[in-house]
């Protein structure tokens, strides 16, 4: 199993804070109202993202997984195959940022001896979820990264087309996303 170093996260969340300020619409970023991130745990399947540098070597079987932590953080561990047919995996942690119920999230990959610094911390904002949190959009307040989830590797079509015209209000160039291998929209 290909392992991504620490390393390499921590300068994808360094890139993430400093890049494209200035950037993006004028309108703040709508979250939605709350989140019970207890719902929120288990497996997260991407169907779609805006492409990004530290994705790149992912080409199929995208997934996230969420695991509550005694500390009241998440573990998140992501996962990829790469085009060698490797498994390429993560681990990282999550928070709340905010209320109990928050939808604004932060995410590292650094070491934790780094969690310290604000810096390693990427936004991870829930925009859009469906009552049965079966299908879920994630941004940062940007609007730089885009990601559609799904509970299942397949995804209805019209739920789909639903999901991109809710996140077209929002102010995000829908043309820009890229649908993951494994997930098709049926």
């Amino acid at each position: 199993m290909n392992k991504i170093y620490p390393v390499f996260f921590s300068a994808c969340i360094l890139l993430f804070h400093f890049s494209a300020y200035g950037q993006g619409s004028e309108t703040p970023l709508r979250t939605i109202p709350s989140l019970d991130v207890q719902r929120y745990l288990g497996t997260w399947y991407e169907i779609a993202k805006y492409p990004n540098w530290f994705q790149k070597k992912c080409v199929s079987n995208t997934k996230a997984v969420y695991t509550a932590r005694a500390d009241g953080t998440l573990k998140v561990l992501n996962s990829c195959k790469t085009a060698e047919g490797d498994v390429s995996d993560a681990e990282g942690t999550a928070r709340q940022i905010g209320a109990k119920d928050s939808p604004k999230l932060e995410v590292r990959f650094a070491p934790a001896w780094l969690a310290f610094i604000p810096l390693v911390w990427g936004d991870y904002w829930v925009i859009d979820l469906d009552a049965q949190y079966q299908v879920a959009v994630v941004s940062d307040p940007r609007r730089e990264y885009l990601w559609i989830l799904s509970r299942t590797p397949e995804l209805d079509k019209k739920v789909y087309e639903d999901t991109l015209a809710r996140i077209q209000t929002q102010q995000f160039d829908v043309r820009k996303l890229e649908l993951t291998t494994q997930a098709t929209t049926k």
